[in-house]
């Protein structure tokens, strides 16, 4: 399904086809009202499409809040690798600090280079 792949896609897509189906309901509205159709079976159409609506309305907050849901456990995650990554370039540090001392050095002496070849 396309719509799963594109939250503000699906989005436009949705209010689109809302805003079809209220213009559809409004000529079909307009259309019971000049002919001899009586007020109440109207009023049950109405109804029904109303519950569809929101029924569908519905459906479309549930997926939004197990998107975000699914956002909130992928930040989660990233968090704890962070902080994984993090606590083992630690440890390192504390082993082997003339090491790091000599790669930090040469990062540094390489981003040193690239910005002056930029400038």
């Amino acid at each position: 399904m396309s719509w799963q792949s594109s939250p503000a896609g699906s989005v436009a897509d949705l209010e689109r086809l809302l805003h079809q189906v209220e213009d559809r309901l409004e000529r079909l509205s307009r259309r019971a009202r000049l002919s001899s159709a009586t007020p109440r079976a109207v009023d049950r159409v109405g109804d029904s499409i109303a519950a569809a609506l929101s029924d569908i309305a519905e459906r479309f907050r549930g997926g939004a809040r197990t998107a975000g849901s699914e956002a909130s456990q992928f930040g989660d995650d990233a968090l704890k690798l962070g902080n994984d990554a993090l606590r083992t370039l630690t440890k390192e540090v504390e082993r082997r600090p003339l090491v790091t001392l000599a790669v930090a050095f040469g990062v540094g002496m390489l981003a040193a280079g690239l910005l002056a070849r930029r400038s």
